[in-house]
């Protein structure tokens, strides 16, 4: 057709692995099902000469990771994001798809402002059974000494832990409200610049979202309006730990 795309190509040293053969094609088929214009598009699935691909889309602009670098993100701009990434993820949760790895890397802004969700290849169907057992992930530091990234990897509790819900973190079933638990972590960290949880190891990240309520924003940051300091119901969490959990973001009421 003579467009342009991009290729996500499943490194050769993996494709013999099928787990992760299994969560390349996952990320196809779960993003291939959904048709938003927040979500990445996909156009094709194969196979050329052993090497594995899914051609997307060809995005230009960045990652909200390398959009904040350590520093929070003016008002109007955190407004017109989180909006954008909720209705992507109210359309992916109307088909039964979860994220399950909302973060600011899998979050991309184009150079005209629309947000675009990618990287669904933790994905699964709300119905299906949860088969992973939290174990010990691998660390990944970033801009932050405080272990930023933990990513995980098959047979391993699935997400990036500084943006899991305590749900997924214990690897216990999910639901949509995992993805929400997860959108408002990243949504305080719009706002402040730095991660809702912050521990320095992996056992201190689980305590924390296990536990732990993050630091108000207007503590952090003081150019946020006065209302933006609330705890939103649309992020309440269940735990069977602690019952009810609350995440505080800053969105207006």
């Amino acid at each position: 057709m003579g467009r342009e795309v991009a290729l996500k190509l499943l490194p050769e040293n993996l494709a013999g692995n099928p787990s992760y053969l299994q969560r390349f094609q996952r990320e196809a088929r779960s993003a291939s099902a959904l048709n938003h214009p927040n979500i990445c598009t996909i156009y094709e699935i194969g196979e050329h000469e052993g090497r594995h691909y899914i051609s997307m889309e060809l995005l230009e602009g960045q990652t909200l990771r390398l959009m904040m670098q350590g520093k929070p993100l003016p008002v109007d701009q955190i407004i017109r994001i989180g909006l954008q990434i909720a209705d992507a993820l109210e359309a992916a949760h109307a088909k039964g798809i979860i994220h399950r790895d909302i973060k600011p890397a899998n979050i991309f802004v184009t150079k005209r402002g629309l947000v675009k969700i990618l990287d669904f290849g933790l994905a699964k169907l709300a119905a299906a059974a949860q088969s992973s057992a939290p174990q010990r992930n691998s660390a990944n530091s970033a801009s932050f000494p405080t272990a930023e990234e933990y990513i995980s990897s098959p047979h391993v509790t699935l997400g990036t832990l500084p943006y899991m819900s305590p749900e997924q973190a214990l690897g216990e079933d999910m639901d949509a409200r995992t993805d929400l638990f997860s959108l408002g972590a990243v949504l305080y960290q719009l706002c402040t610049g730095i991660p809702a949880f912050r521990g320095i190891s992996q056992p201190v990240l689980f305590q924390e979202i296990l536990t732990s309520m993050p630091i108000a924003p207007s503590q952090l940051n003081s150019e946020l309006p006065s209302g933006w300091t609330t705890l939103s119901p649309s992020f309440l969490k269940r735990t069977g730990i602690s019952g009810i959990r609350l995440l505080p973001i800053c969105a207006p009421i």
